[in-house]
């Protein structure tokens, strides 16, 4: 089956089933299948793709369309312009999760070394991105998961944060000039009324109770 084949049924179905944007969704998945870029595909439209390729592909598509967000499936979610590994352990950071981001960064540089902490980090998307882009400062990172702080650490390829497993401020005994959180917050009963992909992400990190 060649590339511009197997695109066009993965679009097909996945329009089919009304998954949001599809075409892109399709060619992100068969770039990371091939492990090439979306540029290439469209280079080389007419290239055959091995049988053992073509299988795995249609059984990732099939993952999105029983909800499995792409990021899970392809294992990693562009955030403040740095690659972070994602996985059904921790909540994939979104766009809006940045404005929180730079305005931290604004309040930081009133500090000349500011003590941070991120409460519930998840990924570590906001402590990375605040320790790169604000590096002088001291950060610390805590969640209640043990799984999500094992990818947050992963995601610390500076090495400075110090991580701490604690449910909010349970084990947490520092001071900090400023604290960072993005918590669960949606209401229980909302969870069950969003879309399935965000049902597939990890529930601790979205259930904010009553």
């Amino acid at each position: 089956m060649k590339i511009q084949e197997i695109l066009n049924e993965a679009i097909f179905r996945l329009k089919e089933n009304k998954i949001e944007e599809p075409i892109n969704k399709a060619k992100r998945l068969l770039a990371f299948t091939l492990n090439v870029t979306k540029e290439y595909l469209l280079i080389n439209y007419q290239e055959e793709i091995p049988k053992e390729k073509v299988k795995t592909y249609n059984e990732n598509i099939e993952k999105l369309i029983s909800g499995e967000p792409i990021q899970y499936i392809i294992g990693k979610q562009e955030f403040m312009g740095i690659e972070f590994i994602v996985n059904k352990n921790v909540l994939i950071p979104q766009p809006d999760t940045e404005i929180l981001v730079e305005k931290s960064i604004e309040i930081a540089k009133t500090y000349e070394k500011p003590k941070i902490l991120d409460l519930c980090t998840g990924s570590g998307a906001i402590a990375v991105s605040m320790g790169k882009i604000f590096p002088q400062a001291i950060i610390y990172a805590s969640d209640i998961s043990k799984e999500a702080l094992l990818i947050a650490k992963t995601n610390d390829k500076s090495n400075k944060i110090k991580f701490i497993q604690s449910d909010m401020f349970e084990n947490i005994e520092e001071k900090f000039d400023i604290i960072v959180s993005n918590p669960p917050y949606i209401k229980t009963e909302e969870i069950k009324k969003l879309s399935k992909e965000v049902q597939n992400e990890p529930n601790i990190a979205l259930d904010g109770g009553k």
